[in-house]
């Protein structure tokens, strides 16, 4: 199950590991389906056979080890061999017996499998130790040993050189992908054989296009002459040419000055379709064309970086840099860098396993990063001693040094594919990068850096055109990076349309500038700066112009802010100070009237919410797990809103406490403690519904915000030390025991999609933009809530969990396949409102191990239905980064609710992958990238989200109910078993 975790622990996530620390022996059925359900999702295993990864279940021990450990020694003989889960290990290698001497050569990331010696009793080749905190699949040696054997043949191209294939071959380049099952006949046709397709898919492919075009709009392939030859092409200037199911439908073609070839077409005389395959063409074209669709945007990047670096357009290098912000062996670059890259990057595609890269001992000529296959390292003396995976990089050392190969680079398995940067530009770039970097130093101290980079505003003039520059702020001290942006900001440009760079500041400041030094500063240090230099009127010009920059940047504060300023009381405070102090000036100074309404209108309304907030005692009754409150509309939830919860005890009971949402859990312990009169040392504890010992977690006391970070059934439990163990779930926690689908199998589809995407952009829209910032960050580190983004979170986790719940608990074969076919058409109309988060999770839920097992269910589901699961299916492949996903969204208008997982994702692993200081500067490079993802959900939310007139006249209070108030099972091991006594496993 694909789950989205709010706090540090999860019983989903934990249920795989309680099994896997089972002795193999004792392994249940259900607890083989929990694990082989999360080594799917590992890298290292997607090419496994079902068989082979069913038996690794079996046999495979779970180890989690902290940042440092040495796993394993060079020279020592192996006793397991293992599979990288999360986290990262450095191999290092020592050319002498001395470990002090080891040279970290690279690293194995998530995904990598490594000591095959194993099978052959060879010592080590490498040390190998944690690089952060790691889970690593194990599997001892007499086990490994006897799956080699029994799997050899399917073993021997996953495992590493010498047991695996170590073919030599021509360097032939087998990526045919590019062509979209045609020929890319641009500029420099060629003839193509047959043995370069890469599959039977794609030649079927290009089959059924070719039958259809020529079924339906024959005028479209003809003759066309380049270079003196005729050829026989597919002209898409055509109108209608790719609407092969519209024909009277014109569109424009981006590539309308390119010309494809089919392969019949390659043969004189080709003869047309028959009737048969015009009728076979036509049942198969709307698979086609996904297929083709889905293959198309890596054709058209292939296409691109075949090119020459010369002949790429603009566009053409804008697609290449949105393809690199995803490979993760650039993600510490800059974007200057990255778009220096995308003009230079080379394809490079070797066909078969086993080629030779380059050896070591040679000199260094290229960098590489994977963007398909695998590659060995290997040593002499040594053999292999890692392997590399997509998005991994390799060659960079010898080119940083300049010196030989450290060692060699092999193919690890067929049709490899490379990005490539030849030393040349290598070396011209980071040149370049440096040379363009500005530094700005105090004390002898680096305190700003800046990067200089052509703006796109150029003048002409008679004498030619000449370039204007803009310098991009890379690092800072906190002060530094504030008083540029000031010394930058544009007076004549509109309140709205604010630099991006100032936005990325105000958005950002809370991570290393915190509003309370921000505020003293802003008032006392840079509004009330003076002019050093110059003449009387220049020094009032510039004190002139200090104040009205300020004045924005406030008027942008507190707008990016909006009621959240209301959580601070210091904040507030200084709102109204600076308006008093600019209202004085402004009668001495007219020019600084221009502001002042918009000033005095936020100061207005925030002060006024304070005051009626306070009236109110601002107490906020809130349950986040019950209650019908969840059928009123959603508002946002602030950190000093309070909530009455129940926090139970041991033996069932339970107390209602008062606290604000943001409190620190020694709070949430006191409250409880005082309110049953305890005087002993108590523990707070979060419990899922498994209720093992797995499923306890004992609370930090500086924890905030615990209430929303709930699991779907968690409840909170206060006890003492000693009670700890004795500790149960309650039985409200193991969900329900009957199916709900009596009650929604009347209700429209369109209904529950409707009513599901009003409840979601309700959540959605409550959610703060700084709560991602906090959430990435850790909102300890802020002491603020973010309970809008995990109840938006969880409600994903929960609509997955119905799906799944649903399917689990009908027992009637007939209505589980009535119940598929409802939650497809649900998903359907969830992504005809844009509803990509619901749309995800229903997907999810039904391909979730405990669904998607039910054979027997799946078989008797419509072949039209299954179509569309496959459709949909196809959409979450997580490939190239959810390249899918995203060039889908590309698509779309706003408003738009998003697969909120995704972007949590990306904004951690910007997070986890750029240190947030260098060198005692603030990287704000990371805050830029960080801001830019935030900055989605902004777009997805810039328009309001419209009711569909059809429905939003109805009354559907029914319908509004159910989808508010689901019930379900959160226990994956719960579900399997239902799941099992549904459709025993075939033996």
């Amino acid at each position: 199950m694909v789950a989205v975790h709010t706090s540090a622990h999860s019983s989903a996530s934990a249920e795989w590991i309680i099994c896997l620390d089972k002795r193999p022996a004792e392994r249940s059925g259900e607890d083989v389906d929990i694990i082989l359900a999360r080594l799917k999702n590992v890298k290292a295993f997607e090419k496994f056979h079902p068989n082979l990864l069913q038996q690794i279940c079996l046999c495979g021990f779970y180890e989690c080890l902290e940042k440092g450990i040495t796993l394993y020694r060079q020279g020592d003989i192996g006793t397991s061999w293992y599979a990288v889960l999360s986290g990262s290990l450095d191999v290092k290698v020592s050319e002498t017996a001395n470990h002090q001497d080891a040279v970290t050569i690279c690293t194995l990331g998530i995904g990598t499998a490594f000591g095959e010696s194993i099978l052959d009793n060879t010592p080590r080749h490498a040390t190998i130790v944690t690089r952060e905190f790691c889970e690593l699949l194990r599997i001892e040696q007499r086990e490994f040993k006897s799956l080699w054997e029994k799997y050899r043949q399917c073993m021997a191209g996953l495992l590493a050189p010498p047991y695996g294939v170590m073919e030599s071959g021509p360097n032939n380049d087998s990526d045919c992908s590019a062509n979209i099952c045609l020929k890319c006949a641009a500029r420099a046709p060629s003839p193509v054989s047959l043995r370069q397709i890469p599959s039977e898919k794609i030649l079927r492919a290009g089959k059924v296009l070719r039958s259809a075009i020529l079924s339906r709009a024959s005028h479209m392939i003809r003759d066309r002459k380049y270079h003196l030859k005729t050829y026989r092409c597919a002209v898409p200037e055509v109108p209608g040419a790719c609407s092969a199911g519209h024909p009277a439908r014109e569109l424009h073609f981006q590539d309308k000055y390119l010309f494809y070839r089919f392969l019949d077409d390659e043969q004189e005389d080709a003869p047309p379709p028959t009737e048969e395959e015009k009728k076979e063409s036509d049942e198969e074209l709307q698979d086609t064309l996904l297929f083709l669709s889905q293959i198309g945007p890596d054709a058209h990047m292939r296409v691109i970086l075949r090119k020459s670096p010369g002949q790429r357009t603009v566009d053409d290098l804008e697609i290449v840099y949105e393809e690199l912000l995803h490979i993760k062996a650039l993600s510490h670059l800059s974007t200057t860098v990255k778009r220096e890259l995308a003009g230079v990057l080379i394809f490079e595609s070797h066909a078969k396993a086993g080629t030779v890269l380059f050896n070591q001992g040679e000199e260094g000529t290229s960098w590489y990063i994977i963007l398909k296959g695998s590659v060995n390292v290997v040593i002499y003396g040594k053999g292999v001693v890692c392997t590399l995976h997509e998005g991994d990089d390799f060659g960079k050392l010898a080119l940083v040094n300049d010196a030989p190969r450290a060692a060699s680079i092999v193919l690890r398995e067929d049709n490899c594919h490379f990005l490539r940067v030849d030393k040349e530009d290598f070396n011209r770039i980071l040149r370049d990068v440096e040379a363009n970097t500005v530094r700005l130093k105090e004390h002898q101290q680096d305190v700003l850096v800046l990067e200089k980079s052509p703006s796109s505003g150029r003048t002409s003039n008679h004498s030619g055109a000449s370039t204007h520059y803009k310098y991009t702020v890379m690092s800072g001290t906190p002060e530094k990076i504030l008083e540029h942006f000031l010394e930058t900001m544009r007076l004549d440009s509109h309140f709205p349309d604010a630099d991006p760079a100032l936005d990325d500041f105000v958005l950002m400041h809370c991570v290393f500038l915190p509003n309370g030094q921000l505020c003293p500063m802003l008032m006392h240090c840079t509004y009330h700066a003076q002019g050093s230099q110059g003449s009387e009127q220049e020094k009032l010009d510039y004190a002139l112009s200090n104040k009205r920059r300020v004045i924005r940047l406030v008027l942008h504060w507190a707008s990016l802010y909006g009621d959240h300023l209301q959580e601070e009381e210091a904040s507030l405070a200084f709102l109204e100070e600076f308006y008093v102090t600019v209202s004085d000036d402004s009668r001495l100074i007219s020019a600084l009237k221009e502001d002042l309404p918009e000033l005095e209108k936020i100061v207005k309304h925030n002060s006024d919410d304070a005051k009626s907030s306070q009236k109110k005692h601002k107490v906020l009754l809130r349950q986040f797990s019950m209650g019908d409150e969840r059928l009123q509309k959603r508002q946002p939830i602030r950190s000093n809103d309070e909530i009455l919860f129940k926090v139970y005890c041991s033996d069932h009971t339970y107390t209602t406490i008062r606290v604000p949402v943001a409190a620190p859990v020694r709070e949430v312990i006191a409250a409880a403690a005082d309110k049953l009169g305890s005087a002993e040392d108590l523990l707070l504890v979060s419990l899922s519904s498994a209720g093992g010992e797995k499923d306890k977690v004992v609370l930090k006391p500086n924890d905030v915000s615990v209430f929303s970070t709930l699991g779907i059934n968690g409840r909170l439990f206060v006890c003492p030390r000693n009670q700890l163990d004795s500790l149960t779930a309650l039985p409200e926690q193991e969900g329900p025991t009957a199916a709900s689908f009596g009650t929604f199998e009347l209700m429209s589809s369109k209904d529950l999609a409707y009513q599901m995407t009003v409840y979601d952009w309700e959540l959605f829209h409550c959610v703060h933009e700084h709560e991602l910032v906090y959430h990435t960050f850790g909102r300890q580190t802020f002491r603020k809530t973010t309970a809008n983004l995990d109840l938006f979170l969880r409600r994903f986790n929960e609509v997955q969990l119905w799906v799944i719940t649903e399917v689990c608990l009908c027992n009637q074969l007939g209505k589980r396949v009535q119940l598929l076919k409802k939650f497809i058409k649900i998903a359907a109309h969830c992504k005809e409102y844009k509803n990509l988060n619901s749309f995800f999770a229903i997907i999810m839920g039904m391909s979730n191990p405990a669904v998607s097992r039910l054979s027997q269910t799946w078989e008797k589901l419509p072949s039209k239905f299954k179509k569309f699961y496959g459709e949909f299916e196809s959409l979450m492949d997580p490939s190239r980064n959810h390249r899918a996903y995203r060039l889908t969204v590309a698509k779309l208008d706003p408003p738009i609710i998003p697969f909120m997982p995704l972007l949590i994702k990306d904004m951690t692993f910007t997070h986890e992958g750029n240190k947030t200081f260098i060198d005692n500067m603030v990287n704000f490079e990371k805050m830029r990238m960080i801001a830019n993802t935030v900055r989605i959900v902004r777009y997805c939310r810039s328009q309001p989200f419209s009711p569909d007139p059809s429905l939003a006249n109805k009354n559907h209070q029914d319908v509004r109910s159910y989808v508010r108030q689901l019930s379900v099972i959160d226990n994956q091991r719960t579900l399997s078993q239902l799941s099992h006594k549904l459709e025993p496993r075939r033996t």
